[in-house]
Order: C-alpha cells, then structure tokens, then sequence
C-alpha cells in the first residue's frame, strides 16, 4: 500500500504478509500506524544478542581497554539471560523476571550495573530503528545479595600492619594509604615531582612535607572526581618512609640500567613500569597475614576507612576528617568532593604523628 510520497516525488510503500488474507491485512495496518505515528519499523529476526555485540563494538569506541572488557564482561550475564530473544519481542515482564533471578547470585551494585548496560543496549538500538521502544526502562533494580562491607583497622591492628609491612617495598605505599587517606588509585598515579618531602620552612607562609593528590590511574589521569585534588601534608613516619623507599627505587634505577623506565612514579615496579591494582593487592594480602590479620578480610582500599576511623577515635572533628578527605561536606562521606584545590592540610598528619607517637623516629 501507499502510504505517502518522499520530497524527490518517489512512493513510500508498506508491505505485509501473513499466512492469511486476515494476517496479512493485520499486519499491513500495524506498518501504517507505525508510519503516521512516526515510529520506525523494528527489524524482526534482530537479538538481544546482536544488540549487545553492536553496542560493544561500535558503541564504547571512546572508552578506555578497560572498560569495554569490564562492559563485556558485565554482558555475559544479558547473553546468557536473554541473549536468544528477539529484541522487537522482549517485554518488561521478561526483563523483570531475568533481573531477579539476577539478583539471587549478584550483588546489588552489580544488578544495576548489568542493568545498565542493558538499557544502553536497547536505547542504542532504539536509535537505529532496531526496536520500536526501550522496554528495560519500564523496569526496576531488584535488590541484590548483601556486598562485602567496608571496614577499619583498630589502632593495635594498624599498629601490627605498619610493622609488618616495614620489610615489604610496599611500605611507603601502606604508610601514605593509611595516614593520609589517599586512594590506591591515586598512590599508583603519584609522581615524585608531587612530593615534597623537605617542605617550604622559611616561606610567607611555611608549609610541613606534603603530597599533591592531583592525578589517579582513572581514564583521563584525573581524580575520580575534580573535587578530589588536594595537597595533604605528610606525618614524620610517611617521610622517613618516602625517603627510604627512593633510595631503595634510586638502587632499582641503576640495576636496571637501559630498561629502566623514566616516568618519575613514586611506587613502581623494579624497572619503573607502572604498578596495576593486582600487583598491590597481593604484595598487601602477605603483609596482613604477617601482621596475624586473615587476608581474606582486607584490602588496599580499607586503609582509607581506617585512616577516617583512627582520625575520629583520635578526636578530630569530623569536618577535619571531610576536609583531608577532599569531602566536600561531612554528610558526603567517599561520595562528594571539594571543587577548588585545597591549601596543605596540617590536622591530619599532627593527629597521625600524636596516634603513632612510639613509632616515630625521635619520638
């Protein structure tokens, strides 16, 4: 049937068939509805699955290595689910059904993350006249089973950790993590030309040793957000530490020679490469078994729970706390920071040197 004329004067046609005249006439009003509504024509025999496939091929070009491997990996759950059916037949009872069952083994944040991808899948393919609507935004995130929960050291456990980590080349980096609060992300982007381990005595305005917290492993090299830079003065241990710790790196740099690589990170591998969130990982499961703590329990990312922990149990105020943080108020703990870059932040490492007084050099 015709249904209109292109601008050039050219017919625009619908067909239908059907296995019946009534079929067939069915058919064939539902194609001109389509078109007087404005709605594109969705593509029959088109899967979830080849849905997916386009979206991560072509729909995260932009995007960092990776992401597009975390994005697949989150979309072997949508493949295996729903990855047979065709994407024009998928309904919002489908997807509800799917993401409970979802919810049964994963986590909540990784139901809504999967949740995601999906809906990212299906608007793409909405755009390209793959399917008429999104049917996976009528639907809700289901709640998952219970995440690990964050926890903190006790000052006897921290205690133990800074002692057993003392051995270890990943010192400094426990050091920094624990009395200052930096991110790991943001201890393995640091560079030495963001360290100042002398500070500034006879300026104006003298300054302690601190650190620029200004750069991170994230896409980009910036911060997880631009809230996050700060400069963060340094308590005594996480100097002598620092100034340790580049002797030992100055002594790596001559051992390997040509295949050293220069890029002034301040904790790397032996020939300076960049060090991933594996490597850290199991360099600090061994130092909490050395310090009697079950490795299962810990990781690099609860030195910086402890480190807001230890700062209020030593009587610091919580604004204080939020502040060295880079939060931009009390009630957005870990989620909101501040915008302008910070001034050095003295309270922190005096509380930290006063809560480790026996295990300061001179002390």
């Amino acid at each position: 049937m015709t249904v209109g004329y292109t601008p050039a004067g050219k017919r625009i046609v619908r067909r239908a068939s059907g296995k019946t005249k009534t079929e067939a006439h069915a058919a064939l009003r539902e194609k001109i509805r389509e078109y007087e509504d404005g709605l594109s024509q969705a593509q029959t025999g088109y899967t979830v699955a080849q849905a997916v496939e386009d979206w991560l091929t072509y729909g995260l070009t932009d995007r960092a290595a990776s992401t597009v491997d975390k994005n697949r990996h989150l979309c072997k759950h949508i493949v295996a689910g729903l990855g047979a059916r065709k994407l024009r037949d998928l309904t919002a009872t489908e997807v509800d059904r799917w993401l409970l069952q979802l919810a049964k083994n994963l986590s909540t944040s990784t139901v809504q993350r999967v949740y995601e991808c999906l809906n990212r899948v299906v608007t793409r393919a909405m755009a390209r006249d793959k399917v008429k609507r999104n049917v996976v935004a009528l639907c809700g995130v289901p709640t998952g089973k219970a995440g690990r929960p964050s926890k903190s050291l006790t000052l006897d456990a921290a205690k133990a950790l800074l002692s057993a980590a003392e051995d270890s080349r990943l010192y400094a980096y426990v050091v920094l993590s624990l009395l200052t609060g930096a991110r790991t992300e943001e201890l393995r982007a640091l560079t030495w030309a963001r360290v100042d381990l002398d500070g500034r005595p006879n300026d104006d305005d003298p300054m302690p040793p601190f650190i620029q917290v200004w750069h991170s492993v994230r896409e980009g090299g910036d911060t997880k957000t631009r809230k996050s830079r700060r400069t963060v003065a340094i308590p005594l241990r996480g100097v002598v530490a620092l100034r340790v710790h580049r002797t030992l790196q100055d002594q790596d740099r001559e051992k390997a020679g040509c295949a050293w690589h220069a890029l002034d990170l301040v904790f790397a591998s032996s020939i300076g490469t960049a060090l991933d969130a594996a490597n850290v990982r199991r360099a600090f499961r061994r130092i909490t078994k050395a310090a009697g703590l079950n490795p299962a329990d810990w990781t690099p990312r609860e030195l910086r729970h402890s480190f807001v922990s230890l700062l209020s149990d030593g009587g610091v105020s919580l604004k204080d706390i939020a502040d060295l943080c880079g939060h931009s108020g009390t009630s957005v703990t870990e989620k909101v920071y501040r915008h302008q870059l910070r001034p050095v932040l003295l309270t922190g490492a005096a509380a930290m040197d006063r809560i480790f007084a026996d295990g300061n050099p001179g002390a």
